[in-house]
């Protein structure tokens, strides 16, 4: 886990590109902040929402925010307001503030904030103050570190599928030919159930050894493992064993392999960068995992449960692996 030390109002805005992965517009932004102690303080967690417009869709917004922050016992918060219009700051503000106040949490700030200027809410319509992140530290030293951070929600969205159209069809004929030598075997007597059985044995191990020390993957591989993943039982080889440790490997795996998948088998590796990137932490990355994952299958089944995940703010600190040796599409095979 990175942490981030702010200090000023321009910190809180250097901070926020790379807690939430892009830079936000026309969203409400909330960090939430401790004043336990250490070992008695819950996780702080970060939230970004599309600025609501109308009164009715605002009052739903507070009421969802609220109750994020009741359920993580956040004791304090700071609410940026990403808007050049300062009445649509003012109309949201009116509402969350003093229902924020109102349950007892601390608001340290208030901020509506556009492309080159932030204002105090109190003063949101005013002058406000110039500020420029390309020269802050927090941005200097993510940059040191590798970390990117995308122009909008959109680019971070498309960041997600792959510009490199050979090495795509290279996938997709292997695709292909894996699929016709499954349904050879099928077709000789090999039943489905065994052979699903015999290819999560491979699946497995490749995601061990890759995990393990992380290999360039050949479009052979690639396409084996996306046609697997079309099969939920062996998707929760997966995701099931997943752990927070191993999260953001996972995210880095499965992020590569969606970019060069076949748009058909998307929604396999999509629902598990979904799950990886909700477990790291990275909700606006799981959601748009969840974006692309659904324009293909509106149906799937992992990645409308890490929507439930990722909309309801349920913290990534609930989940419990499970060992690979009791999924079972290796225990119904004993």
């Amino acid at each position: 886990m990175t942490t981030f030390t702010a200090r000023t109002p321009v910190d809180l805005l250097a901070v926020v590109p790379h807690v939430i992965g892009f830079h936000p517009e026309d969203s409400v932004v909330l960090l939430t902040f401790g004043e336990l102690p250490e070992e008695d303080q819950p996780p702080s967690f970060h939230a970004r929402v599309d600025l609501p417009a109308s009164e009715s869709d605002q009052r739903q917004v507070v009421g969802l925010l609220r109750e994020v922050v009741r359920r993580h016992g956040a004791c304090a918060v700071a609410v940026l307001l990403y808007t050049e219009d300062p009445e649509a700051a003012r109309a949201f503000a009116d509402l969350f503030l003093p229902a924020l106040e109102s349950d007892g949490v601390l608001v340290i700030e208030a901020l509506r904030v556009g492309p080159d200027r932030f204002h105090l809410l109190g003063d949101a319509d005013g002058a406000g103050f110039e500020y420029d992140l390309s020269r802050h530290p927090i941005t200097a030293n993510a940059a040191l570190e590798g970390r990117v951070v995308h122009a909008s929600r959109a680019a971070l969205r498309d960041s997600l599928l792959g510009t490199d159209a050979a090495d795509g069809q290279d996938v997709a004929d292997a695709a292909t030919v894996f699929v016709d030598g499954i349904a050879e075997r099928g077709a000789a007597g090999t039943p489905l159930g065994g052979l699903l059985a015999e290819q999560a044995v491979w699946l497995r191990q490749w995601l061990d050894d890759q995990l393990a020390d992380p290999q360039p993957i050949e479009a052979g591989d690639a396409a084996r493992v996306l046609v697997l993943l079309s099969f939920e039982a062996l998707r929760e080889i997966g995701w099931a064993p997943m752990t927070r440790a191993t999260a953001r490997e996972h995210v880095e795996l499965w992020r590569g392999l969606l970019r060069r998948a076949p748009v058909d088998l998307r929604p396999g590796v999509g629902g598990l960068l979904a799950f990886a990137a909700w477990l790291a932490g990275d909700g606006a990355l799981s959601w748009c995992a969840i974006d692309r994952t659904l324009e293909v299958d509106a149906d799937d089944p992992l990645a409308q449960y890490v929507a439930t995940l990722v909309g309801s703010a349920v913290p990534p600190t609930v989940w419990s692996p499970t060992p690979p040796e009791s999924l079972r599409i290796f225990t119904a095979f004993d």
